[in-house]
């Protein structure tokens, strides 16, 4: 093991922070980097609190699925708004139509 007082760099940090992410196991990371199981999830846990305090719209940058899920939502509604506008717009060239 390291020694108690060791300071750790913030990139170095991101990293594990980053494999811990990928791997979803924070042991194995801190093992990996013979650093203490309990630094690795306190780095994590003050990431993801940053993260959350930093983002106005309290959304959930740490996994890709939930962005993907958002992402699929945006667009379909997006989809039903061009949709509705076009059926507006049709309405209107009918109404017009009409009246002359």
């Amino acid at each position: 093991m390291r020694s108690k007082n060791t300071r750790y760099s913030e990139e170095f940090k991101n990293q594990i922070i980053k494999e811990v992410e990928e791997t979803g196991n924070a042991s194995l990371v801190a093992r990996k980097h013979d650093i203490v199981s309990g630094t690795v999830t306190r780095w994590v846990r003050e990431s993801k609190l940053s993260i959350k305090t930093n983002n106005p719209l309290n959304i959930d940058y740490s996994t890709n699925s939930s962005l993907d899920k958002e992402n699929d939502q945006l667009k379909k509604l997006l989809g039903e708004k061009d949709l509705e506008i076009a059926i507006l717009k049709d309405l209107l060239k009918k109404r017009l139509k009409d009246r002359r």
